[in-house]
Protein backbone atom coordinates (compact mmCIF):
# COMPACT_ATOMS: atom_id res chain seq x y z
CA UNK A 1 0.00 0.00 0.00
CA UNK A 2 1.68 3.36 -1.13
CA UNK A 3 1.65 6.40 1.05
CA UNK A 4 -0.91 7.78 -1.29
CA UNK A 5 -3.50 5.02 -0.74
CA UNK A 6 -3.10 4.87 3.24
CA UNK A 7 -6.60 5.35 4.38
CA UNK A 8 -7.04 8.02 6.86
CA UNK A 9 -6.69 7.61 10.11
CA UNK A 10 -8.18 9.33 13.38
CA UNK A 11 -4.74 10.26 15.02
CA UNK A 12 -4.15 11.77 18.66
CA UNK A 13 -2.15 15.40 18.54
CA UNK A 14 1.07 15.84 20.14
CA UNK A 15 0.87 16.22 23.69
CA UNK A 16 2.51 17.39 26.54
CA UNK A 17 4.37 14.76 28.69
CA UNK A 18 1.76 14.72 31.76
CA UNK A 19 0.86 11.51 33.92
CA UNK A 20 -1.36 9.32 32.47
CA UNK A 21 -5.09 10.33 33.48
CA UNK A 22 -7.45 7.09 34.86
CA UNK A 23 -10.89 6.95 35.28
CA UNK A 24 -11.59 4.28 37.52
CA UNK A 25 -9.35 1.52 36.12
CA UNK A 26 -9.01 3.07 32.40
CA UNK A 27 -6.15 5.01 31.59
CA UNK A 28 -7.25 7.48 28.77
CA UNK A 29 -3.72 9.18 27.95
CA UNK A 30 -0.80 6.62 27.52
CA UNK A 31 2.28 7.72 25.41
CA UNK A 32 4.82 5.19 26.03
CA UNK A 33 7.38 6.83 23.17
CA UNK A 34 7.12 9.93 24.85
CA UNK A 35 10.62 9.47 26.90
CA UNK A 36 9.42 12.30 29.79
CA UNK A 37 6.22 10.36 29.86
CA UNK A 38 7.81 7.00 30.22
CA UNK A 39 10.15 8.20 33.29
CA UNK A 40 7.28 10.11 34.97
CA UNK A 41 4.70 7.42 35.25
CA UNK A 42 4.44 5.10 32.16
CA UNK A 43 7.36 2.78 33.23
CA UNK A 44 5.61 2.37 36.84
CA UNK A 45 2.08 1.53 35.55
CA UNK A 46 3.53 -0.93 32.58
CA UNK A 47 5.60 -2.90 35.11
CA UNK A 48 2.76 -3.44 37.36
CA UNK A 49 0.27 -4.24 34.81
CA UNK A 50 3.08 -6.93 33.65
CA UNK A 51 2.99 -8.46 37.20
CA UNK A 52 -0.25 -9.90 37.46
CA UNK A 53 -0.32 -10.02 32.97
CA UNK A 54 2.81 -12.80 33.78
CA UNK A 55 1.12 -14.77 37.32
CA UNK A 56 -2.40 -14.87 35.51
CA UNK A 57 -0.53 -16.12 31.91
CA UNK A 58 1.46 -18.82 34.17
CA UNK A 59 -1.68 -20.15 35.77
CA UNK A 60 -3.30 -20.35 31.67
CA UNK A 61 -0.36 -22.34 30.81
CA UNK A 62 -0.70 -24.57 33.94
CA UNK A 63 -4.23 -25.25 32.82
CA UNK A 64 -3.52 -25.18 29.33
CA UNK A 65 -0.52 -28.51 29.90
CA UNK A 66 -2.23 -29.98 32.79
CA UNK A 67 -2.98 -33.19 30.62
CA UNK A 68 0.67 -33.45 30.22
CA UNK A 69 0.67 -34.74 33.58
CA UNK A 70 -3.11 -35.96 33.95
CA UNK A 71 -2.35 -38.63 31.59
CA UNK A 72 0.34 -40.21 33.70
CA UNK A 73 -1.71 -40.72 36.11
CA UNK A 74 -4.15 -42.97 34.06
CA UNK A 75 -2.91 -46.17 34.65
CA UNK A 76 -4.36 -49.25 33.72
CA UNK A 77 -7.50 -49.20 35.57
CA UNK A 78 -8.55 -46.32 32.81
CA UNK A 79 -7.71 -49.03 30.30
CA UNK A 80 -6.51 -46.22 27.59
CA UNK A 81 -3.52 -47.20 25.12
CA UNK A 82 -0.56 -44.86 24.49
CA UNK A 83 -2.51 -43.73 20.81
CA UNK A 84 -5.18 -42.57 22.65
CA UNK A 85 -3.50 -40.49 25.78
CA UNK A 86 -1.73 -38.34 22.63
CA UNK A 87 -4.87 -37.42 21.69
CA UNK A 88 -5.64 -35.99 24.92
CA UNK A 89 -2.56 -34.09 25.31
CA UNK A 90 -3.06 -32.71 21.43
CA UNK A 91 -7.03 -31.74 22.16
CA UNK A 92 -6.23 -28.82 24.69
CA UNK A 93 -3.38 -27.47 22.32
CA UNK A 94 -5.69 -27.42 19.43
CA UNK A 95 -8.47 -25.64 21.37
CA UNK A 96 -6.08 -23.57 22.96
CA UNK A 97 -4.76 -22.51 19.26
CA UNK A 98 -8.11 -21.59 17.95
CA UNK A 99 -9.07 -19.87 20.88
CA UNK A 100 -6.00 -17.54 20.72
CA UNK A 101 -7.29 -15.59 17.82
CA UNK A 102 -10.61 -14.30 19.60
CA UNK A 103 -8.82 -13.90 22.80
CA UNK A 104 -6.45 -11.20 21.20
CA UNK A 105 -9.20 -8.96 20.19
CA UNK A 106 -11.05 -9.30 23.53
CA UNK A 107 -8.09 -7.15 24.99
CA UNK A 108 -9.61 -3.82 22.88
CA UNK A 109 -13.15 -5.09 23.17
CA UNK A 110 -13.37 -5.36 27.61
CA UNK A 111 -10.08 -3.72 28.36
CA UNK A 112 -6.87 -5.63 29.42
CA UNK A 113 -7.48 -5.70 33.02
CA UNK A 114 -11.17 -6.74 32.75
CA UNK A 115 -9.96 -9.31 30.35
CA UNK A 116 -7.27 -10.44 32.24
CA UNK A 117 -10.00 -11.38 35.16
CA UNK A 118 -12.42 -12.71 32.88
CA UNK A 119 -9.72 -15.13 31.22
CA UNK A 120 -8.83 -16.55 34.94
CA UNK A 121 -12.15 -17.12 35.90
CA UNK A 122 -12.95 -18.73 33.12
CA UNK A 123 -10.09 -21.69 33.83
CA UNK A 124 -12.18 -22.58 36.86
CA UNK A 125 -14.75 -24.37 34.70
CA UNK A 126 -11.78 -27.32 33.25
CA UNK A 127 -10.43 -27.81 36.99
CA UNK A 128 -13.96 -28.50 38.20
CA UNK A 129 -15.08 -30.30 35.19
CA UNK A 130 -12.20 -32.53 35.35
CA UNK A 131 -12.52 -33.03 39.21
CA UNK A 132 -16.07 -34.53 38.41
CA UNK A 133 -14.82 -37.25 35.87
CA UNK A 134 -11.80 -38.13 36.85
CA UNK A 135 -12.01 -41.34 37.86
CA UNK A 136 -10.95 -45.11 36.22
CA UNK A 137 -14.45 -45.83 34.15
CA UNK A 138 -14.48 -42.78 32.61
CA UNK A 139 -14.87 -42.81 28.35
CA UNK A 140 -12.16 -41.67 26.11
CA UNK A 141 -14.83 -39.53 24.59
CA UNK A 142 -16.05 -37.42 28.11
CA UNK A 143 -11.77 -36.77 28.78
CA UNK A 144 -11.77 -35.47 25.09
CA UNK A 145 -14.46 -32.71 26.11
CA UNK A 146 -12.79 -31.76 29.53
CA UNK A 147 -9.37 -31.54 27.84
CA UNK A 148 -10.85 -29.77 25.19
CA UNK A 149 -12.10 -27.25 28.23
CA UNK A 150 -8.62 -26.58 29.29
CA UNK A 151 -7.83 -24.97 25.96
CA UNK A 152 -9.23 -21.98 27.72
CA UNK A 153 -5.63 -21.65 29.13
CA UNK A 154 -3.89 -21.42 26.14
CA UNK A 155 -6.18 -18.36 25.03
CA UNK A 156 -4.41 -16.35 27.49
CA UNK A 157 -1.06 -16.05 25.96
CA UNK A 158 -2.54 -14.21 23.11
CA UNK A 159 -4.61 -11.67 25.40
CA UNK A 160 -1.77 -11.39 27.66
CA UNK A 161 0.96 -10.72 24.82
CA UNK A 162 -1.44 -8.23 22.63
CA UNK A 163 -2.25 -6.21 26.24
CA UNK A 164 1.28 -5.51 27.38
CA UNK A 165 2.96 -5.42 23.81
CA UNK A 166 0.30 -1.83 24.17
CA UNK A 167 1.79 -0.81 27.67
CA UNK A 168 5.37 -0.74 26.28
CA UNK A 169 8.00 1.56 24.30
CA UNK A 170 9.14 -0.36 20.73
CA UNK A 171 12.94 -0.04 22.66
CA UNK A 172 11.26 -2.03 25.49
CA UNK A 173 9.00 -4.49 23.62
CA UNK A 174 11.76 -7.32 23.24
CA UNK A 175 12.23 -7.30 26.82
CA UNK A 176 8.53 -6.81 28.24
CA UNK A 177 7.64 -9.63 26.02
CA UNK A 178 10.50 -12.45 26.51
CA UNK A 179 9.28 -11.63 30.63
CA UNK A 180 5.73 -12.03 29.82
CA UNK A 181 5.80 -15.29 27.65
CA UNK A 182 8.74 -16.52 29.58
CA UNK A 183 7.07 -16.10 33.08
CA UNK A 184 3.81 -17.80 31.57
CA UNK A 185 5.69 -20.69 29.20
CA UNK A 186 7.23 -21.37 32.95
CA UNK A 187 3.81 -22.71 33.93
CA UNK A 188 4.52 -25.74 31.66
CA UNK A 189 7.24 -26.63 34.16
CA UNK A 190 5.48 -25.77 37.22
CA UNK A 191 2.57 -28.09 36.68
CA UNK A 192 5.03 -30.79 36.07
CA UNK A 193 6.34 -30.04 39.05
CA UNK A 194 3.27 -29.81 41.54
CA UNK A 195 2.11 -33.49 39.46
CA UNK A 196 5.59 -35.18 40.60
CA UNK A 197 4.98 -34.09 43.69
CA UNK A 198 1.20 -35.22 43.88
CA UNK A 199 2.45 -38.78 42.08
CA UNK A 200 5.36 -39.00 44.93
CA UNK A 201 3.10 -38.59 48.03
CA UNK A 202 -0.68 -39.05 47.21
CA UNK A 203 0.32 -41.52 44.86
CA UNK A 204 -1.17 -41.77 41.03
CA UNK A 205 -4.81 -42.97 42.20
CA UNK A 206 -5.27 -38.76 43.15
CA UNK A 207 -5.29 -37.09 40.21
CA UNK A 208 -7.84 -35.07 40.78
CA UNK A 209 -5.48 -33.39 44.36
CA UNK A 210 -3.67 -31.45 41.30
CA UNK A 211 -6.49 -30.10 39.64
CA UNK A 212 -7.77 -28.76 43.44
CA UNK A 213 -4.08 -27.44 44.01
CA UNK A 214 -4.91 -24.82 40.85
CA UNK A 215 -8.54 -23.94 42.14
CA UNK A 216 -7.37 -21.29 44.68
CA UNK A 217 -4.59 -19.84 42.20
CA UNK A 218 -7.09 -19.05 39.85
CA UNK A 219 -8.96 -16.91 41.81
CA UNK A 220 -5.71 -15.19 43.31
CA UNK A 221 -4.68 -14.79 39.97
CA UNK A 222 -8.34 -12.99 38.71
CA UNK A 223 -8.25 -10.75 41.84
CA UNK A 224 -5.17 -9.51 41.56
CA UNK A 225 -6.10 -8.78 37.98
CA UNK A 226 -9.12 -7.08 39.76
CA UNK A 227 -7.05 -5.01 42.32
CA UNK A 228 -3.50 -4.16 40.32
CA UNK A 229 -3.79 -3.79 36.65
CA UNK A 230 -5.44 -1.17 33.87
CA UNK A 231 -7.47 -0.79 30.70
CA UNK A 232 -5.80 1.14 28.36
CA UNK A 233 -8.40 3.48 26.40
CA UNK A 234 -6.58 3.94 23.06
CA UNK A 235 -6.12 0.41 22.52
CA UNK A 236 -8.88 -1.12 20.25
CA UNK A 237 -9.22 -3.36 17.44
CA UNK A 238 -8.78 -1.28 14.31
CA UNK A 239 -10.69 -1.82 11.23
CA UNK A 240 -9.24 -4.05 8.72
CA UNK A 241 -5.74 -4.58 11.32
CA UNK A 242 -6.23 -8.41 10.25
CA UNK A 243 -7.46 -8.14 6.56
CA UNK A 244 -4.33 -5.96 6.12
CA UNK A 245 -1.75 -8.82 7.69
CA UNK A 246 -3.42 -11.70 5.82
CA UNK A 247 -2.53 -10.11 2.88
CA UNK A 248 1.09 -9.32 3.98
CA UNK A 249 3.79 -12.24 2.98
CA UNK A 250 5.67 -11.51 6.12
CA UNK A 251 3.01 -12.40 8.25
CA UNK A 252 3.04 -16.21 6.68
CA UNK A 253 6.80 -16.56 6.89
CA UNK A 254 7.13 -15.59 10.32
CA UNK A 255 3.91 -17.86 11.08
CA UNK A 256 5.95 -20.37 9.94
CA UNK A 257 9.18 -19.82 11.51
CA UNK A 258 6.74 -19.55 15.39
CA UNK A 259 5.86 -22.94 14.74
CA UNK A 260 9.06 -23.65 14.63
CA UNK A 261 9.75 -22.65 17.98
CA UNK A 262 6.93 -22.26 20.07
CA UNK A 263 5.02 -24.85 18.38
CA UNK A 264 8.11 -27.43 19.28
CA UNK A 265 7.91 -26.01 22.84
CA UNK A 266 4.83 -26.93 23.88
CA UNK A 267 4.69 -29.55 21.62
CA UNK A 268 6.82 -31.32 23.28
CA UNK A 269 6.19 -29.87 26.70
CA UNK A 270 2.67 -31.69 26.31
CA UNK A 271 4.31 -35.08 25.02
CA UNK A 272 7.69 -35.35 26.67
CA UNK A 273 6.07 -38.00 29.38
CA UNK A 274 4.66 -39.79 27.39
CA UNK A 275 7.86 -40.39 24.95
CA UNK A 276 9.85 -41.14 28.00
CA UNK A 277 7.27 -43.51 28.87
CA UNK A 278 6.91 -45.16 25.58
CA UNK A 279 10.29 -45.26 24.15
CA UNK A 280 12.34 -46.09 27.46
CA UNK A 281 9.40 -48.13 28.95
CA UNK A 282 12.16 -50.26 31.32
CA UNK A 283 13.78 -46.93 32.85
CA UNK A 284 10.63 -45.15 33.23
CA UNK A 285 8.18 -48.00 34.47
CA UNK A 286 6.49 -45.92 37.03
CA UNK A 287 4.84 -42.03 36.46
CA UNK A 288 6.89 -40.83 39.28
CA UNK A 289 10.30 -41.72 37.40
CA UNK A 290 8.74 -39.72 34.32
CA UNK A 291 7.78 -37.08 36.01
CA UNK A 292 10.72 -36.59 37.46
CA UNK A 293 12.49 -35.60 34.52
CA UNK A 294 9.65 -34.15 32.53
CA UNK A 295 9.45 -30.88 33.82
CA UNK A 296 13.76 -30.04 33.07
CA UNK A 297 12.63 -28.98 29.57
CA UNK A 298 9.93 -27.23 29.87
CA UNK A 299 11.52 -24.86 32.48
CA UNK A 300 14.76 -24.48 30.86
CA UNK A 301 12.49 -23.26 27.28
CA UNK A 302 10.61 -20.68 29.81
CA UNK A 303 13.37 -19.25 31.61
CA UNK A 304 15.27 -18.23 28.53
CA UNK A 305 12.82 -16.98 26.58
CA UNK A 306 13.41 -13.47 27.87
CA UNK A 307 16.79 -14.39 27.01
CA UNK A 308 15.44 -14.58 23.36
CA UNK A 309 14.27 -10.83 23.88
CA UNK A 310 17.22 -9.32 24.64
CA UNK A 311 19.47 -10.81 22.19
CA UNK A 312 17.06 -9.79 19.08
CA UNK A 313 17.26 -6.44 20.82
CA UNK A 314 20.58 -6.46 20.62
CA UNK A 315 21.02 -8.93 17.55
CA UNK A 316 18.74 -8.60 15.88
CA UNK A 317 15.80 -11.23 15.93
CA UNK A 318 16.34 -12.63 12.45
CA UNK A 319 20.22 -13.52 13.37
CA UNK A 320 19.54 -14.72 16.38
CA UNK A 321 16.55 -17.11 14.78
CA UNK A 322 19.01 -18.27 12.07
CA UNK A 323 21.75 -19.54 14.76
CA UNK A 324 18.66 -20.46 16.99
CA UNK A 325 17.11 -23.08 14.38
CA UNK A 326 20.42 -24.45 13.46
CA UNK A 327 21.02 -25.35 17.15
CA UNK A 328 17.13 -26.78 16.89
CA UNK A 329 18.72 -29.28 14.03
CA UNK A 330 21.79 -30.17 15.60
CA UNK A 331 19.64 -31.12 18.93
CA UNK A 332 17.22 -32.29 16.77
CA UNK A 333 20.19 -34.82 15.25
CA UNK A 334 21.40 -35.52 18.79
CA UNK A 335 17.92 -37.04 19.67
CA UNK A 336 17.81 -38.99 16.44
CA UNK A 337 20.97 -40.98 16.60
CA UNK A 338 20.19 -41.09 20.53
CA UNK A 339 17.04 -43.17 19.84
CA UNK A 340 18.21 -45.33 17.23
CA UNK A 341 20.99 -46.36 19.62
CA UNK A 342 18.55 -46.48 22.18
CA UNK A 343 20.97 -43.85 24.44
CA UNK A 344 18.74 -42.44 27.29
CA UNK A 345 21.71 -39.93 28.73
CA UNK A 346 22.27 -38.58 24.98
CA UNK A 347 18.10 -38.87 24.02
CA UNK A 348 17.76 -36.26 27.06
CA UNK A 349 20.38 -34.12 26.59
CA UNK A 350 18.96 -33.69 23.32
CA UNK A 351 15.56 -33.14 24.42
CA UNK A 352 17.06 -30.33 26.86
CA UNK A 353 18.69 -28.56 23.98
CA UNK A 354 15.32 -28.71 21.85
CA UNK A 355 13.33 -26.99 24.77
CA UNK A 356 16.38 -24.55 25.52
CA UNK A 357 16.46 -23.41 21.90
CA UNK A 358 12.86 -23.40 21.19
CA UNK A 359 12.52 -21.03 24.04
CA UNK A 360 15.30 -18.72 23.28
CA UNK A 361 14.06 -18.66 19.58
CA UNK A 362 10.30 -18.00 20.86
CA UNK A 363 11.68 -14.95 22.01
CA UNK A 364 13.49 -13.73 18.96
CA UNK A 365 11.08 -14.70 16.81
CA UNK A 366 8.19 -12.92 18.27
CA UNK A 367 10.67 -9.64 18.58
CA UNK A 368 10.87 -9.79 14.98
CA UNK A 369 7.22 -8.88 14.90
CA UNK A 370 7.58 -5.15 15.81
CA UNK A 371 10.72 -4.95 14.21
CA UNK A 372 9.49 -5.93 10.67
CA UNK A 373 6.58 -3.31 11.26
CA UNK A 374 8.88 -0.51 12.24
CA UNK A 375 11.12 -0.87 9.29
CA UNK A 376 8.58 -1.04 7.01
CA UNK A 377 7.13 2.19 8.55
CA UNK A 378 10.65 3.93 8.48
CA UNK A 379 10.71 3.04 4.80
CA UNK A 380 7.84 4.62 4.03
CA UNK A 381 8.32 7.62 5.75
CA UNK A 382 11.80 7.91 3.47
CA UNK A 383 9.85 7.62 0.80
CA UNK A 384 7.24 10.42 2.45
CA UNK A 385 4.72 9.09 3.82
CA UNK A 386 3.15 10.54 7.32
CA UNK A 387 5.14 9.74 10.17
CA UNK A 388 1.99 9.21 12.54
CA UNK A 389 0.12 7.46 10.13
CA UNK A 390 3.34 5.27 9.60
CA UNK A 391 3.89 4.63 13.33
CA UNK A 392 -0.31 4.11 14.21
CA UNK A 393 -0.19 1.40 11.26
CA UNK A 394 3.06 -0.44 12.41
CA UNK A 395 1.70 -0.70 16.55
CA UNK A 396 -1.98 -2.28 15.32
CA UNK A 397 -0.68 -4.38 12.33
CA UNK A 398 1.91 -5.45 14.99
CA UNK A 399 -0.73 -6.02 17.50
CA UNK A 400 -2.70 -8.15 15.03
CA UNK A 401 0.23 -10.12 13.82
CA UNK A 402 1.35 -10.75 17.33
CA UNK A 403 -2.48 -12.71 17.80
CA UNK A 404 -2.44 -14.35 14.79
CA UNK A 405 1.36 -15.54 14.60
CA UNK A 406 0.38 -16.88 18.31
CA UNK A 407 -2.62 -19.42 17.29
CA UNK A 408 -0.27 -20.59 14.21
CA UNK A 409 2.39 -21.31 16.46
CA UNK A 410 0.48 -22.81 19.12
CA UNK A 411 -0.76 -25.51 16.43
CA UNK A 412 2.29 -26.35 15.62
CA UNK A 413 1.99 -27.86 19.32
CA UNK A 414 -1.02 -30.67 17.70
CA UNK A 415 1.47 -31.31 14.74
CA UNK A 416 4.06 -32.55 17.42
CA UNK A 417 1.60 -35.02 18.86
CA UNK A 418 0.41 -36.16 16.04
CA UNK A 419 3.98 -36.93 14.45
CA UNK A 420 4.92 -38.77 17.98
CA UNK A 421 1.15 -40.25 17.91
CA UNK A 422 1.43 -41.98 14.38
CA UNK A 423 5.37 -42.76 14.43
CA UNK A 424 4.99 -44.68 17.51
CA UNK A 425 1.87 -46.46 16.39
CA UNK A 426 3.91 -47.67 13.27
CA UNK A 427 6.98 -48.65 14.39
CA UNK A 428 6.54 -48.26 18.21
CA UNK A 429 9.61 -45.49 18.23
CA UNK A 430 9.69 -41.87 17.66
CA UNK A 431 12.28 -41.52 15.12
CA UNK A 432 9.78 -40.61 12.02
CA UNK A 433 9.01 -37.79 13.83
CA UNK A 434 12.58 -36.67 14.91
CA UNK A 435 13.24 -37.45 11.33
CA UNK A 436 10.37 -34.78 10.33
CA UNK A 437 10.96 -32.25 13.06
CA UNK A 438 14.74 -32.17 11.79
CA UNK A 439 13.56 -31.26 7.90
CA UNK A 440 11.08 -28.58 9.55
CA UNK A 441 14.10 -26.51 11.10
CA UNK A 442 16.32 -27.23 8.10
CA UNK A 443 13.06 -25.10 6.23
CA UNK A 444 13.24 -22.46 9.11
CA UNK A 445 16.75 -22.20 8.85
CA UNK A 446 17.04 -21.63 4.63
CA UNK A 447 13.71 -19.48 5.24
CA UNK A 448 15.20 -17.09 7.73
CA UNK A 449 18.12 -16.76 5.55
CA UNK A 450 16.86 -16.10 2.32
CA UNK A 451 14.30 -13.73 3.64
CA UNK A 452 15.41 -11.72 6.39
CA UNK A 453 19.63 -11.95 6.89
CA UNK A 454 20.70 -12.74 3.42
CA UNK A 455 22.32 -9.30 1.97
CA UNK A 456 20.02 -7.76 -0.62
CA UNK A 457 18.44 -4.69 -1.39
CA UNK A 458 15.24 -3.37 0.51
CA UNK A 459 15.27 -6.42 2.93
CA UNK A 460 13.87 -5.67 6.31
CA UNK A 461 16.20 -5.30 9.20
CA UNK A 462 14.61 -7.66 11.88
Amino acid sequence: MTATTQPQLDLQPTRLAVPAQRRGRWIEDWRPEDPVFWAATGERVARRNLGFSIFSEHIGFSVWSMWSVLVLFLGPKYGFTPAQKFLLTSTPTAVGSVLRLPYTFAVARFGGRNWTVVSALLLLVPLVAGAAVLRPGVSLGTLLVVAALAGVGGGNFASSMTNINAFYPERKKGWALGLNAGGGNVGVAVVQLVGLLVLATAGKEHPRILLGVYLPLVVVAALGAALTMDNLAQARNEKGAMREILSEPHTWVVSLLYIGTFGSFIGFGFAFGQVLTVQFHSEFDTPVKAASLTFLGPLLGSLVRPLGGLLADRFGGARVSLANFAAMAASAVVVLVASTQHSLGFFLVGFVGLFTFSGIGNGSVYKMIPALFRAKASAAKAAGADPQQQDFLARRRSGALIGLAGAIGAFGGVLVNLAFRQSFLDTGAGDRAYVAFLAYYAVCCAVTWAVYVRPRPGRPAV
